[in-house]
C-alpha cells in the first residue's frame, strides 16, 4: 500500500512560453483553479496524505502561499527544489529522504485525470506490493508520446518513447507508483542525449526483472497533458463545460478532503475566507 506521493512541478514550461518566464506552469489556471490542485487532488483521491512537491529554485514560497503546508487541508506537504530539470527519475533522487525506503507514487504536475470511478481505480492502483504500475491510456497520435506495447492479458511487451513506427496506442499517463527500489534504480540511470534521466530507461528496469504492470484507463475516462498552450486551453474548456453543466467542482482539494473526514466545517471557513469573494469560495460554502 501506497502511503507517499511525489508531484514533480518544477521544469522550465518552454512549450508555454512567454507565459512561463513570470510564472510556474503548474500556477496558471486551469478554468478556476491552478493547475496544481488537480495533480494535488489525484494524490488525495488516492488517499495519500504525505506529499512532496518538487518546484523550480526559488519558487517554493509561491507554492506555500497558495498550498501551505497541508494541514489545512488534513494532509502534509513538504517542498523540495529542484536547480534545473535533470529528468523524471531525478525526482526520486532528490526525495530519497521523503521516500524513506518506502513505496511511493508519483504524478507529473501538469497532468489531468477525470473520469467516473477515478476514485475507486485509484485505490486499486496504489495497492502495490513489489514492482512498479503504470496508468496507460489510448491516444490518436501515439508518435508523441512513451507508448506501451501489450498483449491479450495486458502484460507489458516494450516501452518505446515517441516511436517513429507504430507498436500501439496506449500511451504511458504521467501518473506512476513505484516500490521502495525506485530511488536504487534511478541512481543506476545514465542520462540520456537529452543529459536528463530518462523515465523510460526506469520502467524497462523494472520490466526486464518483470516486476512491471499496467492498468489501461476506459473509454469513460480522460487523460490530458496540459504540457502545450493547445492543450492547456483544451483541459481549461473541458472543465468549464463539465463544471458549468453538473455543478460540481474537478479538482477541489478542500471538497475531497471534507468527504474524507480530513477536516471539518472550521477548515472550510477558513478556505472560504481565504480565498475571499470568488466563486471558487461560493461552493465551498455550498459543502457545509
Amino acid at each position: 500500500m501506497i502511503n507517499k506521493g511525489i508531484i514533480l512541478a518544477g521544469g522550465t514550461g518552454t512549450r508555454m512560453s512567454p507565459l512561463t518566464k513570470a510564472v510556474n506552469k503548474q500556477l496558471l489556471p486551469i478554468y478556476d483553479k491552478p493547475l496544481i490542485f488537480y495533480p494535488l487532488s489525484i494524490l488525495m483521491l488516492s488517499k495519500i496524505r504525505d506529499i512532496l512537491i518538487i518546484v523550480n529554485k526559488g519558487q517554493i514560497n509561491q507554492y506555500r502561499k497558495l498550498i501551505q503546508n497541508g494541514k489545512n487541508l488534513g494532509i502534509k506537504v513538504s517542498y523540495q527544489e529542484q536547480s534545473k530539470p535533470r529528468g523524471l527519475p531525478d525526482a526520486f533522487i532528490l526525495g530519497e529522504k521523503f521516500i524513506d525506503n518506502k513505496s511511493v507514487a508519483m504524478i507529473l504536475g501538469d497532468n489531468f485525470f477525470y473520469g467516473q470511478g477515478l476514485s475507486e481505480n485509484l485505490n486499486k492502483y496504489k495497492k502495490l506490493k513489489s514492482g512498479a504500475r503504470i496508468i496507460l491510456h489510448r491516444v490518436l497520435n501515439p508518435e508523441l508520446f512513451g507508448v506501451a506495447k501489450v498483449n491479450k492479458n495486458n502484460k507489458i511487451l516494450n516501452i518505446i518513447e515517441k516511436p517513429k513506427k507504430y507498436i500501439s496506442n496506449l500511451a504511458v499517463t504521467g501518473l506512476y507508483f513505484f516500490d521502495k527500489k525506485v530511488v536504487k534504480y534511478s541512481k543506476q540511470l545514465k542520462p540520456s542525449s537529452r543529459k536528463e534521466l530518462e523515465i523510460v530507461d526506469l520502467l524497462k528496469i523494472y520490466l526486464r526483472k518483470k516486476k512491471l504492470t499496467s492498468e489501461i484507463l476506459g473509454r469513460g475516462s480522460a487523460w490530458l497533458d496540459s504540457g502545450s498552450i493547445e492543450d492547456f486551453y483544451k483541459t481549461s474548456a473541458f472543465v468549464s463545460a463539465i463544471e458549468n453543466r453538473q455543478g460540481f467542482k474537478i479538482g477541489c482539494p478542500e471538497e475531497i478532503a471534507f468527504n474524507n473526514k480530513w477536516i471539518g466545517k472550521k477548515e472550510i471557513l477558513n478556505a472560504i475566507q481565504f480565498y475571499g469573494n470568488c466563486n471558487y469560495a461560493n461552493y465551498l460554502k455550498k459543502l457545509i
